[in-house]
């Protein structure tokens, strides 16, 4: 292992988050709420050691996949680590565990607070929250790439490494420009976003907060009741819209702004989930009109944002489905497991594997009906290689032996089962409001600190899908 080259990239990548600390202080300047000393020191420390590390970690060596890997993790938690400053300089969070773990839960797009009172936060911090979604959202690394050129060696290893997808795509040949695309196509997003929101009557600080929540698919907002807050089904529409659209496939939003039109309804996966979304919708809309909402425009109103925001991994609400009774519940709990398409910025498992077992279960039933048949696994006319399979199976395994004990860990720690299990299911697949104690309309405040390290660490490895992350823990991995 070359922690030189680790250092390396991870000492510019901390400059980097000082930097772009200005855009908080502005608008800790602008609304005059007394954090702004905290984060101007927060962007000296960021730059003064990044410069450091940067100085004395010089290397010039090509980047191997273990590099690759070990910088991916160790700049995640590097971000979180000091994105955790400008709470604690300031005050806001006194605890630095509590610090760390709602920077993690900004930065890996989860949107778990254990705040219990958000809009008593000056403007500048709740700022920063809400952006630490938004570079996490398309990825830190994927940005760096694209905009710091000696980044480009080894660039391949690093961009396989963070983003999600079990075959990142390639939009050119060239990995810095496929960088930059997913980057602008995100950036142009977010910005129609943030002006149809503005349009609803939101200032600029809220228009900006709550799309940098939006299409990093993350869920922090400015206000306690969340997007309940505004009462408004302009803003619920636009930000519904906006939640499917950061579940999609980025490369298909590019294919069809270069003239593609066709390039949704062509691919599968998008149209699996598109299906899948209205097929809960019409599923859940009764539930919420029996169980909540006597009205039947309220009840689909209501259950179409919290089945696309869950699916998505979003985690803004604006009702609590807490109170849609045991069955609605269980329907949210399994929704957390889904996730957007590949290459999105959701979490969790993700559309595509779910399609891929799904077809890998018809096809071992075909084959014991015709066992001397080759019967391969298709996507879209083509033939899923079985390593791809695999690779989905064991990440599947995976996932679940994580969530079982992890909720087990959780209970031990004395949280109740209901609370346990969705703490871990709402972390791991990076979504936010889970149910019991941290519900949509609770918090994570009350879980121990040591469940707090624990979840901030479930949220590390559900944003870098599992293997990037667990690599680490091979004692081949760090072997000669």
């Amino acid at each position: 292992m070359n922690l030189r080259a680790v250092f390396h990239i991870i000492g510019i990548l901390i400059v980097f988050e000082g930097l772009s600390m200005l855009f908080p202080l502005g608008f800790s300047l602008y609304y005059g709420d007394g954090d702004a000393g905290a984060i101007a020191l927060s962007i000296l420390i960021c730059i003064v050691f990044g410069l450091l590390l940067f100085r004395f970690s010089r290397n010039q060596t090509e980047l191997r996949m273990r590099e690759g890997f070990a910088i991916v993790v160790f700049s995640w938690s590097s971000m979180a680590a000091f994105g955790a400053l400008p709470f604690i300089i300031s005050g806001a969070i006194p605890s630095y565990t509590d610090a760390f773990f709602e920077t993690m839960s900004g930065f890996s797009t989860t949107g778990a607070s254990i705040l219990t009172n958000i809009e008593a936060l000056p403007h500048g911090l709740l700022f920063w929250r809400s952006e630490t979604h938004w570079l996490g959202g398309m990825g830190i690394i994927v940005l760096s790439l694209a905009i710091l050129p000696f980044l480009g060696v080894g660039g391949m290893q690093l961009f396989k490494a963070e983003v999600p997808g079990p075959v990142p795509d390639k939009l050119s040949p060239r990995i810095k420009e496929t960088a930059k695309i997913l980057w602008g196509v995100y950036v142009l997003i977010s910005a129609v976003e943030t002006i149809l929101l503005m349009f609803g009557g939101m200032s600029l600080f809220d228009a900006l907060c709550h799309t940098f929540g939006t299409m990093a698919t993350g869920g922090f907002s400015t206000k306690n009741a969340s997007i309940a807050h505004f009462d408004s089904l302009y803003v619920e529409m636009v930000i519904l819209f906006f939640m499917l659209a950061a579940g999609t496939n980025f490369s298909l939003h590019y294919r069809v702004l270069r003239g593609q039109l066709n390039a949704y309804r062509l691919d599968r996966e998008f149209r699996f989930y598109f299906i899948f979304i209205i097929l809960f919708i019409i599923i859940v809309a009764p539930i919420v009109y029996f169980t909540r909402t006597p009205s039947v425009g309220g009840a689909i109103r209501s259950a179409a944002f919290q089945v696309v925001s869950i699916t998505t991994t979003t985690g803004y609400v604006t009702d609590d489905f807490e109170l849609w009774g045991r069955g609605g519940q269980l329907i949210m709990l399994c929704l957390m497991f889904i996730g957007g398409c590949a290459g999105s910025t959701g979490g969790s498992i993700k559309i595509i594997r779910i399609m891929l077992v799904l077809k890998h279960g018809i096809t071992e039933i075909k084959k014991l009906l015709h066992p001397n048949a080759y019967i391969p696994v298709r996507l879209g006319g083509r033939v899923v290689t079985p390593e791809v399979v695999t690779n989905i199976l064991a990440f599947f395994f995976i996932y679940m032996i994580i969530f079982a004990g992890g909720s087990v860990c959780m209970a031990l720690l004395g949280l109740d089962t209901v609370t346990a299990i969705a703490s871990v299911a709402a972390t791991l697949g990076n979504i936010g409001p889970g149910l019991g104690n941290v519900g949509p309309v609770d918090h994570y405040a009350h879980v121990p600190v040591m469940g707090k390290w624990l979840l901030s660490f479930f949220m590390l490895l559900g944003r870098l899908e599992l293997y990037t992350v667990i690599i680490l823990f091979v004692p081949e991995f760090w072997k000669k």
